[in-house]
């Protein structure tokens, strides 16, 4: 098992640098200042259409003043807007502006685009299983 775990380790290493590596490049097709960590943000508010600031810090488990911080960014460059929350006047809804959800979609096609060209060698079922065990390795990590 050790030999297993080295091999984990090793190629989740090498998939996490991709990923840094592709973030850096996707913030880019999104918005030329938009820094690589909000592309996480950005899917997480495509997603859920509307979310309140501390049920997303709750998501993420970062702290609220760290994502409020991180919003606001993204607000200043016109992707991400708040709301005012119907149910809780101190609170706000956050959600993608018109522009943030267009330039996300264009950007996370490309993404999609060059995951299915990596993929597309692959048996379907290979495909799934990955798929599915990435998402349990992300449920318990």
């Amino acid at each position: 098992m050790d030999e297993s775990l080295r091999a984990v380790e090793h190629e989740l290493t090498a998939l996490l640098r991709r990923g840094r590596s592709l973030s850096w490049e996707i913030a880019r097709e999104v918005h030329p200042n938009l820094e690589p960590n909000a592309y996480g943000l950005l899917l997480w508010l495509r997603r859920s259409g509307s979310i309140r600031l501390t049920d997303l810090a709750v998501k993420l488990g970062i702290g609220k003043g760290t994502l409020s911080r991180q919003i606001g960014g993204l607000e200043a460059l016109g992707l991400v807007r708040r709301d005012p929350d119907p149910t809780d006047r101190r609170a706000a809804q956050l959600s993608l502006t018109e522009e943030g959800t267009r330039r996300f979609d264009a950007a996370r096609a490309a993404r999609l685009e060059q995951i299915r060209r990596s993929l597309e060698s692959w048996p379907k079922q290979d495909v799934e299983d990955f798929a599915r065990l990435m998402h349990r390795f992300n449920e318990t990590f």
